[in-house]
């Protein structure tokens, strides 16, 4: 599983980073996290609103900071 964090790097992105990553914990799961700043990169998503959650390429999350269970739930089946 490939995931990545999309946004500038502010406290915002950060706490999704953090929090995706207290989400594979919690689900015994592992994964590539990347933090993508780039703002040409993150544009090339059709991303308007930072920070941003890609799963294996797909958009999941615009706008907000997703608590850890909201991450789980956005996670693909084992």
């Amino acid at each position: 599983m490939e995931i990545k964090i999309l946004g500038s790097g502010c406290k915002k992105c950060v706490a999704l980073g953090d929090n995706t990553q207290a989400a594979l914990k919690a689900a015994g799961r592992e994964a590539t996290i990347e933090k993508v700043t780039d703002i040409i990169a993150i544009a090339g998503y059709g991303v308007m609103s930072t920070p941003a959650l890609v799963i294996d390429g797909k958009v999941v999350s615009t706008g907000k900071v997703l608590s850890p269970k909201e991450v789980g739930f956005l996670l693909p089946a084992a």
